[in-house]
């Protein structure tokens, strides 16, 4: 690349997806790029309120935003894991922690003496007992988690709940004063080289043309620059996670504003729950071929815990991904580039892993094949492992109380979720990556929150004396309380960190 050459970035679409990719580009590479988003405020956002993952915070660190600004401006809340209620059996309900299990301490998991334990018929407590974010969600507790690594209070992490329709606002605001330029604007044609394929502009309705080096298709579930223009095929994953729809509906608090996101198990799907700072997002995850559209709004307004705020909001998807995230000269980011239910809150995490994967092969104005096919490789690696994820919840299940339930327990699955899968069984082996969203704690905890339990555990737990171990449970459990049990009410440090600001 000739010093001093800059590309010329065009984002088509704002929302979450564009104003992260915006933010991120001006911020940490300004030196090799200008960014121009286009976006049309007549083009609606889908946000209804999001759930985020801890990876969050890296991202939100690296753009030199300030946490207690940013949570008090979304008002948001703070998050510690998702509970699952329902899901194996009616009744049953785990918690999926952001943090490890035990002390984080060992060569040996912590999980494997637990198995030893209750393998010999030992009455020792539940696995989510042993969780300092679990013991802290379930007393609807929160602090900072220490820096230190020796400590009990350090082995958790945080996401937050936040209001959607204030975080792109909240980008956009970062992103235009870092220089990225917005134009407003419905695009009405994508203009390609005839040589090479690759898109050099863009037509708005008023007739302007907006030429670029690099596009990146934040469009959303129309895709487009990415699935219309330049016709990249779409995987089709709905055999295997058949949600199609969701109806969405905010209502008032009159519950705990917990620490977790809780997914409830429903007849045809799922219900989610979201306590931010001034209401509660709620909304049912079906499919459509086993449940109808008003019957699913019926359902949710009779299981919110207030008064509803607005009336129901039809959403529709399609779980899966294209072939390709980048094609040619485009980049796909977001619903434009695939989609997978929010079941694990993953939406906002797959975002930023496309853009992180963009920032890190950020290309010439003539682009290598090699990095697209990298970026390619990242982006269908972290889709394919997250949907094994979402699969499991579904299929290990014991429930048979409707047709629904019925297809997802009894449905084959991918052959490396079955792989998975039998690994556990045998003796509670997670099998471990270096790249992708979920780490052995998570697999662990869903796996044992779907009744999914080894026959047999590490032999290397088997080397600790009996009793000594069960001293050292009992002591690590009562400490974990403890630990716990000091915090302050979630509210109350919300109330003292970062109180919402009013809307503006």
């Amino acid at each position: 690349m000739e010093l001093g050459e800059i590309v010329d970035v065009v984002v088509v679409g704002g929302g979450t997806a564009g104003w992260m990719t915006a933010a991120a580009l001006v911020k940490l590479l300004p030196h090799r790029c200008r960014v121009h988003l286009v976006e049309s405020e007549a083009i609606g956002i889908v946000g209804v309120g999001e759930a985020t993952l801890p990876h969050i915070r890296a991202f939100n660190e690296k753009l030199g935003i300030n946490e207690a600004d940013f949570m008090s401006r979304t008002r948001a809340t703070f998050k510690l894991g998702i509970e699952f209620r329902d899901w194996a059996r009616i009744g049953d309900s785990y918690i999926h922690p952001f943090g490890t299990f035990g002390s984080g301490q060992g060569e040996v998991d912590f999980h494997q003496y637990w198995l030893r334990m209750k393998q010999a018929g030992v009455d020792v407590p539940e696995l989510e007992q042993f969780s300092t974010a679990c013991m802290i969600a379930r007393l609807n507790r929160f602090e900072l988690p220490s820096t230190d690594p020796q400590r009990l209070d350090s082995t958790f992490g945080y996401a937050y709940q936040f209001d959607a329709t204030l975080f792109a606002p909240y980008l956009r605001a970062l992103a235009e004063g870092l220089g990225a330029k917005r134009t407003e604007g419905r695009i009405v044609d994508v203009h390609r080289n005839g040589e090479s394929g690759n898109i050099e502009s863009v037509e708005l309705e008023s007739g302007e043309r907006i030429a670029g080096d690099l596009f990146v298709d934040c469009s959303g579930f129309v895709s487009l620059l990415l699935g219309k223009a330049l016709g990249e095929p779409f995987q089709d994953w709905s055999k295997w996670l058949p949600a199609d729809r969701a109806v969405a509906m905010p209502c008032r608090t009159e519950t705990a504003v917990t620490p977790y996101t809780s997914a409830i198990a429903m007849q045809s799907g799922w219900r989610w729950r979201i306590p931010l700072q001034h209401r509660t997002g709620n909304g049912y995850v079906y499919p459509s071929a086993f449940l109808s559209d008003d019957a699913a709004a019926e359902a949710l307004v009779g299981a919110v815990e207030g008064e509803p705020i607005a009336g129901p909001r039809l959403l529709r998807f399609k779980a899966g991904r294209r072939e390709r995230s980048w094609v040619h000269n485009c980049v796909g980011v977001g619903l434009a580039s695939g989609f997978l239910e929010p079941l694990e809150s993953t939406s906002i995490y797959l975002i930023q892993a496309a853009i992180t994967a963009l920032l890190e092969l950020f290309p010439e104005k003539a682009i290598a094949a090699s990095d697209r096919d990298e970026f390619n490789r990242l982006v269908d690696l972290e889709y394919d492992r997250i949907r094994d994820f979402l699969i499991l919840h579904y299929h290990c299940t014991e429930r048979d109380d409707s047709e629904f339930w019925n297809y997802v327990r009894t449905m084959r699955v991918p052959d490396s979720l079955e792989e998975k899968l039998d690994l556990f069984r045998r003796r509670g082996r997670v099998v471990k990556y270096r790249e992708g969203c979920f780490l052995d704690a998570s697999w662990i905890a869903v796996y044992l929150g779907q009744r999914v339990f080894p026959h047999g555990h590490d032999m290397r737990a088997d080397a600790a004396p009996a009793e000594a171990l069960l001293a050292d449970m009992a002591a690590l459990h009562r400490e974990i309380r403890a630990t716990a049990e000091r915090m302050p009410d979630h509210v109350g440090h919300i109330k003292a960190y970062c109180p919402m600001a009013e809307a503006a």
